[in-house]
């Protein structure tokens, strides 16, 4: 049962932090929590205005993909901690 506990805490943690994808120079953010969810998306108005759908497009997946890679670095971190704070360190393992 302390595991099942521990995941959910390390859940609500991974829920309050914040990680955001950037492209072009800003022109689009995307935002989302350390478990992978969207949260928003930002985008600048001026990308609208070339009307290039295939640009946005391609624009809005590098945003995204770089979101979810920041997503899956903090989880690691988080995941790894936990682990050496339920196992004890081990001997200096991890």
């Amino acid at each position: 049962m302390q595991a099942q506990q521990k995941a959910g805490e390390i859940k609500k943690r991974l829920d309050a932090i914040t990680v955001t994808g950037v492209a072009e120079s800003g022109k689009i953010t995307v935002t989302a929590n350390a478990n992978k969810v969207i949260q928003s998306v930002v985008i600048d108005d001026e990308l609208f205005k070339d009307g290039d759908k295939e640009q946005l497009e391609e624009l809005l997946l590098i945003a995204i993909n770089k979101a979810m890679e920041q997503a899956e670095n903090v989880s690691q971190t988080e995941m790894a901690a936990s682990a050496k704070e339920m196992l004890g360190n081990l001997g200096g393992l991890f």
